[in-house]
């Protein structure tokens, strides 16, 4: 098996287990709780993460992440010290809404987000304006 399949076939078993962890705690109730738990967890270990992805710019947060997990396909918009991040399809979100569980927006992937992003600088401002959850696109913006 060549090298980029098995990486794509990681990347969807990733999903799945995302996915399958979302149904459960949707399922017994606590996905909420869990969310804020895992929230606080991101912020204290957004600078490792910063390493262990060779991020420096918080632009490049989206980038690395959508070249390594493939889920949502980022696109910047970058103006001087402001920039906006949009991605019209993911994987999770659609994954999710397929198997009705709860939302894995903040939990997988804009809670880590702007986590790495506040460890860069933490003035740095992170709105989300939209989701794929409820909307038509997820669109970001972030400036300092």
């Amino acid at each position: 098996m060549e090298l980029e399949h098995k990486f794509k076939m990681l990347q969807m078993a990733y999903v799945g287990v995302l996915v399958d962890s979302l149904r459960w705690y949707t399922k017994e109730g606590i996905l909420e709780k869990v969310t804020e738990e895992k929230r606080k967890e991101q912020f204290i270990s957004g600078k490792q993460r910063l390493s262990q992805f060779g991020i420096s710019e918080p632009e490049q947060v989206f980038i690395k992440l959508s070249d390594l997990f493939n889920c949502a396909c980022w696109k910047i918009d970058k103006k001087n010290s402001y920039f906006s991040a949009e991605a019209k399809g993911c994987l999770l979100c659609a994954a999710s809404k397929k198997f009705m569980t709860g939302s894995p927006c903040n939990i997988y992937c804009l809670d880590p987000i702007e986590a790495m992003i506040k460890a860069i600088d933490p003035s740095i401002q992170f709105k989300v304006e939209e989701t794929l959850w409820d909307g038509g696109k997820c669109k970001i913006e972030v400036w300092r």
